[in-house]
Parts: C-alpha cells; sequence; structure tokens
C-alpha cells in the first residue's frame, strides 16, 4: 500500500482512542506535574474557564460521566481561587514501575544463538558483532520500560553506512505510529514524526515499514491537524538523507530492505487489552491504577502541607514588632516565627491586653506515612508486582530461592513478558541479519535465521547455598567431578568444563597411582587407584 492520502487529518482517527490513554500514562511517566495538569483538565469547564452554552453554572448537568470523573482526580482539579501557587506535588512510582519492570526483564542481558550454530559459525559471529556494536541490550532495556508505561513499543532495525558498519536498532514509543493489523499480528505501521517549522507551516516525516521494504514521505501543512500535500524528501533539510538511499528508477520514496518480513515490530507490554476490549495493543502497567497513583500524590501533597502550615508562629501585640516606618507599610515573610502582629495592648487578657502566643499545628507524620505506604502497595500490587521487589520487605539476607519466593509475583508478571518479546524479537533481529547480509559487503557469506534467546534466570545464585549443596554432593559420592563444575558454571560449554576438571585433577591428585601398599595418593575412592569416575 502507498503511503497516505494527501490532506487527510493526522493522527487517523482509528489511533484517537489508543492516543487518549498514551497521554494519560505518559503523563505518570514522565513525572512531570504540568503534564498530569494538562492530562487530567482536558475537559470543558473542568478549569472554571468554560461555561454551558446557555450560560448557566458549570454543574453536574453540564459535565458528563467522563468530566466528573476527572474533576474528581486530584491532579483534574483547578487551583483554588487566590491561592498564590500550586502546591500538588507527585511520587515517581509510576517511573519506578516501569524501570522495575525494565529491569526485571533485562537487567541481565539476554543471549542470542544461532540454531545449530557449531564453533566458529560465521553467522554466529556476525551475530555476535551485530548485537554489541549496536548495543541491542541497552536497546531492550529502553523498549521494556517505555512498553510498560505505553503498553507497548517498537522496535526497528535500521541502517546507516556513516554511522556503522552493521545494522542498528532503536525502541520507539506507540504514541508516533499508526500500526496495521491482521489476525492480531502486525502486516504494517507507519511510523511519524513532527519536523521543524519552516515559514510557520508544519512538516512530518513519516516512515511506513512493510515487508521487504520501507516508505518514507514528507508532508507540509498550514493546519495542525492536516497532514498536508506530499512534498519531495529534497525539501526538507531532515529528510534530504534518505533521498539518497531509495530505490534508482523508483517511486522516489520505496528502500528496499532485503528481508523477508517487516523490520520494524510491536511487542505488547502484556494482553489483554482491558480498556479496548479485542485491540491487539498492549496494555500499560499504569492501567487500572490511575486513580491510585493519584491519591498517592494527594496523601504526599498533604503530608507536605501539614508541614508546610505546621511552622510554630507566635501571635504578638504589634508593639513588640519593628515597624518599616511611617507611611511606609509593613511586609508579611511567611517563613519568620513572628508573623502575626494584632493591634491590641499588650499584657494580659484579664488586663484588656494580649499575651505571647504560640500557634503550633500538629503534623500527623503517622498517619500519613501509613497512608501512603498502602497506596504504594496497592499500587505495585495491582501492576503485578511483589512489594517486596520495591523495598517493602525487612533488611535479612535470604537466598536466591527465598528471593525468588518473596518476589512470586514480579516473576509471575515477568515470566508473562517474556512471552510477549520472544517472537518480536526473534523477527526483528532475524530481519536485521538479512539487511546486514544485503547492505553491507563484510557479512555476505552468512546464512540469516530466528536466533534463539535465553534469558538469565533474573536472580543470581547464592554461591554460599550452592557451595554446601556441592559438597553434600561430594560427600555422598552421588556427582562426578565434572558433573558438580557444571552446575557451579552452568554457563560454561564443554571444553571450559573440561579444562576445569583437568585443573582440578592436578591440583588435588586425582586420577594419580596410588604408592604400593594402597598408601595415601590415591583416588580415596571405592575401587583402588585410578581416575574418580566420570
Amino acid at each position: 500500500m502507498p503511503l497516505p492520502e494527501r490532506n487527510q487529518t493526522w493522527p487517523p482517527p482509528a489511533v484517537e482512542a489508543a492516543g487518549k490513554l498514551y497521554t494519560r500514562w505518559g503523563a505518570w511517566y514522565s513525572g512531570d506535574p504540568e503534564q498530569l495538569v494538562d492530562a487530567y483538565s482536558q475537559v470543558p469547564g473542568i478549569d472554571g474557564t468554560s461555561t454551558p452554552p446557555s450560560g448557566q453554572p458549570i454543574g453536574p448537568r453540564f459535565l458528563s460521566g467522563i468530566a466528573r470523573g476527572v474533576q474528581r482526580m486530584f491532579w483534574g482539579t483547578p487551583t483554588s481561587p487566590g491561592q498564590v501557587r500550586g502546591h500538588k506535588l507527585h511520587v515517581p512510582l509510576a517511573g519506578d514501575i516501569a524501570m522495575t519492570s525494565a529491569d526485571l526483564l533485562f537487567g541481565e542481558p539476554v543471549e542470542f544463538v544461532m540454531p545449530d550454530a557449531k564453533k566458529d559459525d560465521p553467522t554466529q559471529i556476525a551475530l555476535d558483532d551485530m548485537l554489541d556494536e549496536s548495543n541491542l541490550a541497552a536497546v531492550l532495556l529502553e523498549g521494556a520500560e517505555i512498553g510498560a508505561a505505553y503498553g507497548g513499543y517498537y522496535l526497528r532495525v535500521r541502517w546507516d553506512s556513516v554511522l556503522a558498519d552493521c545494522p542498528l536498532f532503536d525502541a520507539l514509543p506507540p504514541d508516533a505510529a499508526v500500526p496495521e493489523w491482521r489476525g492480531g499480528r502486525l502486516v504494517a505501521v507507519t511510523l511519524w514524526r513532527n519536523l521543524e517549522r519552516i515559514d510557520g507551516r508544519w512538516w512530518r516525516h513519516l516512515e511506513r515499514h512493510e515487508k521487504g521494504r520501507v516508505l518514507h514521505g514528507v508532508y507540509v501543512s498550514g493546519d495542525e491537524n492536516k497532514l498536508g500535500r506530499q512534498m519531495a524528501l529534497t525539501d526538507h533539510p531532515e529528510t534530504a538523507q534518505f533521498a539518497m538511499i531509495v530505490d534508482a528508477g523508483g517511486d522516489g520514496q520505496t528502500v528496499t530492505t532485503g528481508a523477508t518480513g517487516l523490520s520494524c515490530e510491536y511487542i505488547p507490554n502484556m494482553r489483554p487489552h482491558r480498556t479496548l476490549r479485542g485491540s491487539p495493543l498492549g496494555r500499560s502497567d499504569y492501567a487500572g491504577i490511575e486513580a491510585i497513583l493519584d491519591a498517592l500524590d494527594e496523601a504526599w501533597t498533604s503530608w507536605m502541607r501539614d508541614l508546610r502550615i505546621g511552622k510554630g508562629r507566635l501571635v504578638v501585640p504589634r508593639s513588640y514588632m519593628s515597624s518599616h516606618g511611617r507611611g511606609r507599610g509593613a511586609s508579611f515573610d511567611a517563613d519568620r516565627e513572628v508573623y502575626e502582629a494584632v493591634d491590641t495592648l499588650a499584657g494580659e487578657s484579664s488586663t484588656g491586653g494580649l499575651a505571647m502566643q504560640v500557634v503550633q499545628f500538629k503534623i500527623r507524620v503517622d498517619e500519613h506515612s501509613r497512608t501512603c505506604r498502602e497506596l504504594t502497595v496497592k499500587a505495585v500490587s495491582s501492576a503485578g508486582y511483589s512489594p517486596q521487589t520495591f523495598g517493602e520487605s525487612d533488611q535479612i539476607a535470604a537466598t536466591a530461592t527465598e528471593v525468588v519466593a518473596r518476589n512470586a509475583a514480579s516473576f509471575r508478571t515477568r515470566s508473562r513478558k517474556v512471552n510477549y518479546h520472544r517472537g518480536p524479537v526473534r523477527r526483528v533481529v532475524f530481519a536485521g541479519l538479512e539487511i546486514y547480509r544485503e547492505k553491507f559487503p563484510r557479512a555476505a557469506g552468512i546464512t540469516p535465521a530466528p536466533p534463539m534467546m535465553k534469558w538469565p534466570d533474573g536472580v543470581a545464585q547464592d554461591q554460599e547455598a550452592l557451595a554446601r549443596t556441592l559438597q553434600m554432593i561430594q560427600a555422598a559420592e552421588a556427582a562426578s567431578i565434572r558433573t558438580r563444575v557444571k552446575l557451579f558454571n552452568p554457563d560454561w560449554d564443554d571444553t571450559e568444563v573440561d579444562k576445569e576438571v583437568s585443573r582440578i585433577h592436578a591440583e588435588t591428585g586425582v586420577g594419580a597411582q596410588a604408592p604400593p601398599g594402597g598408601g595415601g595418593g590415591g583416588s580415596g575412592f571405592p575401587g583402588g587407584p585410578g581416575k574418580e569416575p566420570e
């Protein structure tokens, strides 16, 4: 299919519902109070500036159900009249959830292995070189964090021979993409971005990914909400580079990738989508907990308000204070201890005067602390994670098995996300190998295939517990030295294991001939001198 028609509405109405969710989830992820206010104040009448057509005051009959829901949100309420400045504070728990999700998935790099790869296999070598130079491990970590916040992300492979001599990968948020699905599978996607404005007009670059090709187009419009007419790629300095790589003699916008599939895949965070039922899009970790995050910010703001208004003050007669001079008025400092002067006589109340008074409001530390903690635990649990993953536990040392048990919910969520990552990531890396072979001469002899992905366990082994286990295995004579070495070093190949076994034999004398008479120096195993049974 070609690029979109000229002057159509952009972004298309088909992505409007998802775009509203991305706006809210993106505001929580950013942690920017201004974005949160904008996201929850985009309803007429909420900020008090709009009124019903009849001119009547804003009321429940004017606001829709969604508007009333937004108005009830802490971040949707306007600043009170007469308030000098807003005192709303934000707890960046949403960002912590997204970062923790990414760390659980790709905190330790995933291993990519070609199927049936042998030693010095050229395709495996090319794969390793491409992944190292493109830093795919960091890209996946970045993408997983974006996906946890937005419900999914796009993993794209591209190439630029000036920047690198192999394909590169990048992770893109889904709020600037128009996907096309067939049977729940991505068949094409149009990525877009706003370019620098020229002559006050809006310029956009569209990049459409289809099987085996990528189409580039640049559009200009005087209306922000319209795509406008298509221009030549050379008409804008930011897209001129693509004019040099389009196929010669073609339509001036198509680039052949050499890959059999898409060079860009969508990776859902988790499914199903609870808001857009039946949608192939993934759901955010924030789905369903926005109100809890909002309540946490309200509780935290209330706590800080107690601190702000709970500062100790003194109420004194004006005669106790120094004047600025006749006709110069008086100033007010909210942080000074003596802050209110009363026009009355000094002295005791029995004589008609006013004695010095101390005003000290109570700071409800325990109440606010428990409320914030309970809201945090509820938000984290509803997002699919164990509170212990976020430090809500005692500081007692634990073995690897105990860590997994305490973080069971987090590891279950991790397993679900691993299943959604496996297929799309393999397809994009496979496309990267095909592009590597097609566009770079040094990889011309490789044989691309979808690689296997090996995820780490997600928690480091407890070396002390493992050593005790191996000691008991040795005492029971239940496994050979080679088996024990393999258990202690599960990531070693057979060659490394054999070398370590040989070194142990040399150091301990295992395998040496016993001296005459059966004295020391033998193997120590039943059956007399000789090698330990393998």
